[in-house]
Formats: C-alpha cells, sequence, structure tokens
C-alpha cells in the first residue's frame, strides 16, 4: 500500500507540469494565427475606408459646386419656418359708451428677399418697377438697385414698415395667381404681418389712457396699470421639410389680449378736455411767456360710487405721437435731473422754441416725463381751503364741536409766536361755523383746530385718506405720507395751519375721494377707472365692483357739510357764487394755497364742487397750479372752469334744472345748442320758485340752508343760536370771542366798498397800504387767503412729492 501511494504521489505531481507545457505551446499557436488575420483585415479595412473617403469627397464638392444654392435655400428655408413667431393682438381700452379710447392695428412690412429675386432672372426689373411704383413714398428704384447689387445673398430687407391693407393690397395682387393682375414676374417681395397700438382720439384722454413701447409695454395710465391683462401670448410656427423636401408647418396660434371697460364717460371727458384747452388758449402768455398755467387738472367722480367719469390736465400730447416737442412750447421747464428751472436763469424759466433746441437729449427726455405724468394723481400741492369742510367734518363727527359755535375774526390770529393772517384782513366779525365755511375765514378753522387738538385732527385725516394712496387703478399714483403730519409731529402752529389746507401736501385724487365721503353719507369709495374685463370673444371675465373701504364720517354730518358747501355758492357772501351753472344750484368749496416761498406771488387756486346740491351724485374738482396773470390768488380762474363744464355736464346727465334762467343764460345754453336738455319750461320753473317762496318747496327742492329755525333762534346779526349762544352772538361755552360783524353783515357796506376802485383791475384800493382788495371777498390781491411762516410747510412744496 505504501509503494502505490508514492506511485499515486509522483504522477499527481507530474500531471501540472505537462499541462502547463501544453497551455503555452498552444498559447503561442493561437496568437501567430490570430496576427495573420489581423493584418489581412486591417488591409482590407484601409483599403474600403479610403475608397469611401474618396467617394464623400467627390460628393461634397459636387454638392458645394453644382448644388450649393438650392441646398442652401433647403436649410435656410427650413430654419425660417422652423422659428416664426405669431403676433396676438393687445386688447383696447373703451370708455363706458364702448367708444374705442385705444386699440391695436394689423400692419404689414413689406420685405424683399434678394436671394428669391436673384433666382429669377427675367423677374428683377419688374419687381424693381412695381415695388418703386407702389411704394414710391418709401424707397425708389436706385435705392433698391444699390441694395440687390450689394447685398445679393440678402433674405431680409425692410422696403416700407407698419403699412395698412389698402396699402399693400395692390401690390398682392401681382402675387396672387388667379387674380386680374397677377404677374409671375414679380418675385422676392412678401409681407410680414405685426400689430401697432393706435388711438383714435388723439390726445384724448391721454393721462387715463397712457401708451406703449415697440414690444407692447404699457407706459403711464392704463396700459401700464392693466399691461398684464391687456397683453396676450405669442403663437409660434414651427416647420420641417419632409422627404420629398416639402414643408411641414405645425402651428401653435397667438392669444389675443383680453379689453377693458373704463368708467369715463366719453362724452364728460370731451367737455372737461375743451374747457381746459379754452383756459390756456385765454390766460396763455398773459402776464409772462408760457401756457395759462403750470398746470390744470380736473376731475369728475361718482360719490357713490368712486367711479371716474373724466381726468384731464393740461398741457397734454398726442398718444400716437408722444415725442412731438411742440406740445412742450409753454410749459415749465426741467432741467437733467428733472428739477424746475429757475425763471430767473438766462434760459428762462418756460419752455420755447429757442431753449428748446438747445435742449440735450437728457434733459429733453426729462421734460418729456414732465409732460407725460399725469397731474392729477402724480403731483402734490398744498389744498388750501378746500380743505375747511374735512376740518369741520372732524370736529362735528368727533364730538369736539357742536356745530352751534360762533367764533370772532378781526383778520389775524396769534398761534404761539406766529400771527396768521385771515383772508379778509379787515376781519370777519361774528362767524358762526356755517359762515366759516361759506366765506372762507381763516380764524374761525384755527379755533376749530384748537378745540379739535392734534391727535383727533391727525385720526381724521388718516381716515380722510390724506397721506395714503388710493390705490386707484392707474400707474403713477404718487404717495404723500411724509408730506402730512402726524399727531407726535404737528405742533400749534402746524395744527392751525393744517385747518385751512395748508402745510401738508396732497394729490387730486386722494382729495376728491376724501371729500366725496363728505358728501355721500361719509362712506368712502375706491377711486376706479375699470368696470369689467373682456375677453377677446367678448365674454365677460370680471366685473369690477364699487367698494367701500370706510365709513369716515356719520350720515347727519355728511348733510350738515352739504347744507355749509352749498352757502358756499348759494349764499350771499359765498366766495363760490361764481362756479353755479346755468339753470342750477350746486354746492362747493374754493381753496387757494400760496406755494413755497411764502412770496406772496404764487399760488395754487381749486374749486370742489358737487351736483345736485340737494342731493349730490357726481364731484368736480378743478386745480389751477400758478395762473399766467400778475394776481394768482383768485380762485375764480377755477370757479369759472367749473361753471363752464358743470352747464354742459349737467343737462348731458339729465338732471333737471333747479334754477331760472336768466336771458344771459338762455343765450349762453342756445349758443351751445343745449336747449334741448332743459326739460323745465320757464313757466315751470317760475311756478316752482314762487311755491318756494310761499313756504310750499316740493321735496326735491334745495334747501341749502341749515335746518330750519324760528325766529327765536335767529340773532340780531342773522347768526343761528341755539343752546348757550347769546343774542348779540357769542358764544356761552367760550367757543368764540366778542366782536362786531357789522362790517360783514348781510345787507351793510363792508368796509373795503368804501374804497376808490383801480380802473385797470376793477379791484379796490386799501388807501393805507395801497393794495388791492377783491371786491367780493375783501381779500388782499397778492396777499393770498394767508400769510403763513415758512416753518409750516412740509418739503416739497410746489407739487412734486415722492
Amino acid at each position: 500500500m505504501k509503494s502505490l501511494a508514492g506511485v499515486f504521489h509522483r504522477e499527481k505531481s507530474f500531471f501540472p507540469k505537462r499541462k502547463n507545457v501544453i497551455g503555452v505551446r498552444m498559447k503561442e499557436k493561437k496568437e501567430q494565427r490570430f496576427t495573420w488575420r489581423m493584418k489581412k483585415k486591417l488591409r482590407v479595412m484601409f483599403v474600403c475606408m479610403m475608397l469611401i473617403f474618396a467617394i464623400l469627397s467627390a460628393r461634397l464638392v459636387s454638392i458645394t459646386r453644382d448644388n450649393g444654392a438650392d441646398y442652401e435655400k433647403q436649410v435656410l428655408s427650413q430654419q425660417e419656418y422652423d422659428s416664426v413667431t405669431l403676433p396676438y393682438r393687445r386688447g383696447e381700452i373703451l370708455d363706458k359708451n364702448g367708444t374705442v379710447l385705444a386699440m391695436s392695428q394689423k400692419v404689414y412690412n413689406v420685405i424683399l428677399d434678394t436671394r428669391v429675386l436673384l433666382e429669377h432672372k427675367d423677374a428683377v426689373e419688374p419687381t424693381i418697377k412695381a415695388i418703386a411704383a407702389q411704394f414710391g413714398d418709401y424707397t425708389d428704384e436706385a435705392t433698391i438697385r444699390t441694395y440687390i447689387s450689394n447685398n445679393p445673398s440678402s433674405a431680409y430687407y425692410i422696403i416700407a414698415k407698419e403699412l395698412q391693407y389698402d396699402q399693400i393690397a395692390p401690390f398682392q395682387a401681382y402675387m396672387t395667381p388667379g387674380s386680374g393682375d397677377y404677374n409671375a414676374n414679380i418675385q422676392g417681395v412678401w409681407f410680414e404681418d405685426s400689430y401697432v397700438r393706435y388711438y383714435p382720439n388723439g390726445n384724448f384722454a391721454c393721462d387715463v389712457v397712457g401708451f406703449t413701447t415697440k414690444d407692447n409695454q404699457g407706459q403711464y395710465g392704463l396700459e401700464e396699470y392693466y399691461n398684464d391683462e391687456l397683453n396676450g401670448t405669442y403663437g409660434r410656427e414651427y416647420g420641417y421639410l419632409d422627404t420629398d423636401s416639402n414643408l411641414e408647418r405645425t402651428t401653435i396660434s397667438a392669444v389675443d389680449g383680453n379689453s377693458i371697460v373704463t368708467t369715463i364717460d366719453g362724452n364728460i371727458q370731451s367737455i372737461v378736455e375743451k374747457y381746459l384747452l379754452d383756459f390756456n388758449e385765454t390766460y396763455k402768455d398773459a402776464y409772462h411767456e408760457g401756457n395759462a398755467a403750470e398746470n390744470v387738472g380736473c376731475i369728475v367722480m361718482d360719490v357713490n360710487t368712486g367711479e371716474i367719469l373724466a381726468m384731464a390736465s393740461y398741457p397734454n400730447y398726442d398718444l400716437n405721437n408722444t415725442r412731438d416737442t411742440s406740445a412742450l412750447l409753454g410749459m415749465r421747464m426741467v432741467d437733467e435731473s428733472g428739477n424746475k428751472v429757475d425763471l430767473a436763469a438766462e434760459t428762462g424759466g418756460y419752455i420755447n422754441e429757442t431753449n428748446l433746441a438747445a435742449m440735450s437729449n437728457t434733459q429733453l427726455l426729462a421734460n418729456f416725463n414732465a409732460l407725460w405724468k399725469n397731474y392729477c394723481i402724480s403731483s402734490t400741492y398744498e389744498p388750501g381751503s378746500v380743505y375747511k369742510p374735512f376740518t369741520v367734518a372732524t370736529g362735528l363727527d368727533s364730538g369736539c364741536l357742536t356745530g352751534n359755535e360762533v367764533y370772532t375774526c378781526e383778520g389775524s390770529l396769534y398761534i404761539g409766536d406766529y400771527k396768521i393772517k385771515c383772508h379778509n384782513k379787515f376781519g370777519d366779525g361774528q362767524v358762526s361755523v356755517s359762515r366759516a365755511v361759506e366765506i372762507s375765514c381763516n380764524v374761525a378753522l384755527m379755533q376749530m383746530g384748537q378745540s379739535i387738538g392734534s391727535d383727533t385732527f391727525a385720526s381724521y385725516q388718516h381716515a380722510f385718506g390724506f397721506g395714503l394712496k388710493t390705490n386707484v387703478d392707474l400707474a403713477g399714483e404718487s404717495r404723500t405720507a411724509g408730506l402730512v403730519y402726524t399727531a407726535d409731529t404737528m405742533g400749534p402752529t402746524e395744527l392751525a395751519t393744517g385747518t385751512f389746507g395748508q402745510g401738508f401736501n396732497v394729490t387730486m385724487i386722494e382729495t376728491i375721494a376724501g371729500f366725496a365721503s363728505l358728501i355721500n353719507g361719509g362712506y368712502y369709495y375706491q377711486p376706479h377707472f375699470v368696470s369689467k374685463i373682456v375677453s377677446p370673444s367678448g365674454a365677460t371675465v370680471k366685473t369690477i365692483e364699487p367698494r367701500i373701504i370706510r365709513q369716515t364720517i356719520s350720515e347727519s354730518v355728511s348733510d350738515k357739510i352739504v347744507s355749509y358747501c352749498n352757502q358756499v355758492v348759494a349764499g350771499s357772501e359765498g366766495t363760490g357764487k361764481t362756479a353755479r351753472p346755468a339753470g342750477y344750484m350746486i354746492g362747493g368749496k374754493t381753496g387757494t394755497a400760496e406755494t413755497i416761498p411764502r412770496d406772496k406771488t404764487n399760488y395754487v387756486v381749486s374749486f370742489m364742487g358737487y351736483a345736485p346740491a340737494n342731493d349730490p351724485k357726481i364731484a368736480i374738482y378743478v386745480v389751477v397750479d400758478r395762473p399766467n396773470t400778475q394776481y394768482q390768488d383768485d380762485a375764480k380762474f377755477a370757479t369759472r372752469i367749473v361753471r363752464k363744464i358743470l352747464t354742459e355736464v349737467l343737462p348731458y346727465l339729465h338732471y333737471p334744472m333747479t334754477e331760472p334762467l336768466s336771458e344771459e343764460e338762455q343765450a349762453e345754453l342756445d349758443e351751445l345748442n343745449m336747449s334741448g336738455y332743459a326739460t323745465q319750461s320757464q313757466e315751470d320753473q317760475t311756478a316752482t320758485y314762487d311755491s318756494i317762496e310761499d313756504g310750499n318747496a316740493p321735496e326735491n327742492a334745495d334747501d341749502s340752508n341749515v335746518d330750519e329755525l324760528d325766529e327765536s333762534q335767529i340773532g340780531s346779526e342773522g347768526v343761528p343760536m341755539e343752546d348757550g349762544t347769546t343774542e348779540d352772538g357769542t358764544s356761552g361755552d367760550g367757543n368764540s370771542e366778542e366782536g362786531s360783524d357789522d362790517a360783514a353783515s348781510e345787507g351793510s357796506t363792508r368796509i373795503w366798498e368804501t374804497f376808490d376802485v383801480d380802473p385797470e383791475t376793477g379791484y379796490y384800493i386799501d388807501p393805507n397800504t395801497g393794495e388791492l382788495i377783491d371786491p367780493e371777498t375783501g381779500n388782499t390781491v397778492g396777499g393770498g387767503e394767508s400769510s403763513l411762516p415758512d416753518t409750516t410747510a412740509n418739503e416739497p412744496a410746489e407739487g412734486d412729492g415722492p
């Protein structure tokens, strides 16, 4: 057994060695066979590759030499149709009656493809002549020939831009098989369609509408605010060439933008714009070079919905030609930073042909930006006495005033270290709350402010919307948060001047929105311009309803404010008598505010009115910023504009007349061709007023007075008296001071009426100072309604706040 094991062991050790030898030999033999075959295959492959390369090279040379243009055309055609953008139509802007204020028109660019034209040698001359004949206003034969010669491979040359369809239709007929004018020799011309923004009425409602850039981006007004709604979505046209080189197309259509229907009444808007232009024509270059005023603005609003019926300012501009420099002539010039140029500057403060030609591009753009801004929402100014009804409403609604107070005005009042004057330096004597509004007495308002206090005054000012944006749906509204005092920053002087609307800045839109709440029962509506949004198919996408933000005062206080403001127009001493339109009684409040510096030469004058007087439906606000006259502090510059506007607007709105027509007023209406609007005959009107005098006034008659009073409640000076008020018109609660009302009582001769009259101006001349006195109000002409210390004004004072 042992010997067998040894044998087995020897054999086992032998086998691995033998296996290794055999493996090595087989590997060597296999490597020799693989190397020989590989060499053979490589030789064959190399020869084949060289043959293929030679064939491809020959073919490439052939294509380049013989068919390069055809292949290039196919490739370029595929590229062109693979990325074509389809334009959308931007939505329209309509007034409330459906009149189009802004629209997008389809237009066509005439394009010449030189490569295609040169492929048809016989077509070159006929095409050139046809182009020159049809589009000769844009090019000529010599220009076309030169371009073709210099650009034989061009595929895109614009011959004419933005043509209407009727301008290209005759040429299209040359290219349309089957038409009577078809000409097969017209080649290489095609039409690229797009849309351009068009404003059918030019400068109509330009401040409201705004305009767009070439790429459909809205600038200013509704165009900017509703840009996303008005814009649509571009479409795309994709293309490819099939195996037979035929063009196949896939199109994703463009989606047009929505349209917006505004609250603007085009008829009222046109009336407003007519009389702003009329004012400019009347006073342009009257006292100095330039427009009738630095700015004139007007807003007409529905007081019960917040809908803006009209908004305009002057100067204005053509929406179809926004960079027309002639629109700048007469404007107050601004420098490259947008700041007003000093009136004493060498170039002059107002734009004329000479300094316009000398402007840099930067300064020219700055002046265009000043022109494009909407004065009614973008510029700020001190409101002046238009604010007095707000002060009275604050006192009544807060309980700080009862409405029975009587104050004494001696022409000025010391507040702190300052003597602040009334507009009537001779003093108004005994002044009730109602009379304070009627005659616009600063001293009485300052005494009311002392009773109200800064905390309550600031709180109600905030409630009325001052210092806040109204968030009207129009681009460019200014913020006035930094231009109104808070309770913490309001000292006694700031409170005193604030009661009659000086020392803080406002915008027109926030003032009329707040005033509407004073006369509509106390409800503050957010002002707005758009009533609904409409899809391209005409379906209503969204309806925008009137929105009540808050209640500012009670209805009973609102009724009192209406009665007080009615007396401003109807009262014998009212400062707004000249605002009354033919055939109607209205209410309102005048305003005159000094600008900074307080030099008694530059003023902003205004009138806030409403109609009908007994049931306010609409409000109108006109502001004249520094009228072009020697004596600017005269609210009649504003009241006369209001009168002209309402004389046409109220009959248009079918409000029945409330006042008998004088012969002059009847002639005025006849001249305006508005007699048809008068629904009451003269006899009916006379009967109506006879019944009022007999004490049988109809329900809708304008009482426009304070609550009915019996004889025991009337003092000897005609001042309403109730609990705690003495016979002589002084108040037993300490809210008034003793004084005489003889100078200003109804039916008596006022002191300035004893002065000599200046034959040139018609004003009275103060014999002691030589100052001119307004015969209606007793205002010192050039002295304004107040003499304010500079420290009471928030900057900026001239209306260009942030």
